[in-house]
């Protein structure tokens, strides 16, 4: 299977600076609003039904209104969206939702490991407009002989989420973090303050979420093994560990210095309860949280919060991990129809007028796709990633190219135990590189 991937991969799975570049051209691509409707042609034309099962808790209330408006253009089609994801791992529902047989038409994967998975399930989408519209080198881990089997869902970024209000009254500057030791600087500096800057804790570290600690922590450490490459990894029959020390470090200090217990703290107390309401000084998370936040404190959310990097003792200090957070996949089993509509939904997202100003301005995205104006970014948050983007310091995203499961089921189980001292580090690096030979055999 793996040798399959060698046509058409690019070297954007090294980073996604170019890509992100690529947003500011300013023009426009020709949609699906171009494109006449099915009923113009034959106005006895068959209802479709879209069944969605999608990730993104973040933007749910959004997605689902941008559906009900494409509903109102083309009353033929009827969608309905399922979100699983947040506090919840998507892959297990989605493989039960495939096994319970209501597969939907639509759904999401991620880079090579997922489409190695879910290959019999893929419609080739190279066809599409949002395909070829999508910034080069952003299809790259979904293509498999010359057939485009996933679309950008987005450009994301993560790291330290930071509140800009209390560094400032901390006296600390977030410009001079710029390695690990500026970075336990600062962390001890503001808990030698918490009571005057009314804070709980400096972190909130969730640990309950197996995806923030075995998948986006990990990838920080474990994708420079792999130079940043996530087909790299995909093909990698064993994982060292190289950088092992400087990952335990970093989740020590956020675990050392966060509310506790944080075997126990989910995303939503994190995010919501905990970073929003200005109780902790930073969490590790990206750009995606910025709609949580804003729900609860918009002044805060707009002027209040900034990226800092994730440091890398013995190789970057002030990188942060850049990538496509997921794709969207259709569903090759499903009718002819069923299908081709799909793909006419997307390609509506993606590159019809409504679609552009939806993604930009509502689902605050940082398009994976041209005729784009990268101006109207409009989140800090997001705006940071581009800029870090634009400056080539980013770090790939790996993680897509870990054994199935292994992120979290594996790596994030094992840094639970460590978490509750149930086992030492040793033991987890242990338990976890033979997890990967296992898988990769």
């Amino acid at each position: 299977m793996k040798s399959k991937w060698r046509a058409g991969i690019l070297a954007a799975s090294l980073g996604l600076a170019g890509v992100l570049a690529g947003c500011s051209s300013g023009e426009e691509s020709t949609g699906s609003e171009s494109k006449p409707k099915p009923e113009d042609n034959n106005p006895k034309v068959e209802q479709v039904t879209l069944d969605v099962f999608q990730f993104k808790v973040e933007f749910k209330d959004q997605f689902e209104a941008v559906a009900k408006a494409y509903e109102e253009e083309n009353e033929n089609v009827k969608i309905n969206i399922t979100t699983v994801g947040g506090g919840e791992d998507y892959g297990a529902a989605l493989r039960s939702k495939f096994a319970s047989g209501k597969e939907p038409a639509i759904y999401n994967i991620g880079g090579p490991q997922d489409v190695a998975d879910w290959l019999d399930k893929l419609a080739d989408l190279s066809d599409t407009a949002a395909a070829k519209a999508a910034l080069d080198g952003s299809l790259a881990g979904v293509s498999v002989e010359g057939k485009v089997l996933g679309l950008p869902y987005n450009q994301e970024g993560y790291g330290l989420i930071y509140n800009k209000n209390v560094f400032e009254k901390a006296g600390i500057d977030p410009a001079s973090i710029k390695d690990l030791a500026s970075l336990e600087a600062a962390v001890k500096e503001l808990d030698s303050k918490k009571a005057e800057l009314g804070l709980e804790a400096v972190f909130a570290l969730p640990g309950k979420e197996t995806w923030v600690t075995g998948l986006h922590l990990s990838n920080t450490f474990i994708a420079p093994e792999f130079d940043n490459n996530v087909l790299t990894a995909f093909d990698s029959k064993t994982i060292d560990f190289k950088y092992g020390d400087a990952f335990k470090k970093v989740l020590d200090l956020q675990n050392d210095y966060s509310v506790q217990p944080t075997v126990s703290l989910d995303y939503s107390r994190q995010v919501e309860e905990l970073f929003s309401l200005q109780k902790v000084a930073m969490i590790q998370q990206g750009n995606w949280v910025y709609g949580s936040i804003a729900g609860i404190d918009e002044e805060f959310a707009n002027n209040g919060i900034g990226i800092l990097p994730i440091p890398v003792d013995g190789y970057r200090g002030d990188n942060i991990p850049v990538g496509i957070p997921m794709y969207w996949g259709v569903n090759s089993n499903a009718d002819d129809a069923v299908v081709a509509a799909s793909k006419d939904f997307l390609d509506w997202l993606y590159t019809s007028d409504t679609g552009k100003d939806t993604v930009l301005n509502d689902f605050k995205f940082i398009p994976a796709y041209e005729g784009y104006d990268s101006s109207k970014i409009s989140d800090p948050l997001s705006k940071d990633v581009y800029e870090y983007a634009e400056q080539g310091k980013t770090i790939g995203w790996a993680f897509m190219g870990y054994p199935t499961g292994w992120g979290q089921d594996e790596l994030g189980v094992q840094i639970q135990k460590y978490l509750s001292d149930e086992a030492s580090w040793e033991e987890v690096v242990d338990a976890t590189k033979k997890a990967w030979e296992a898988a990769r055999p």
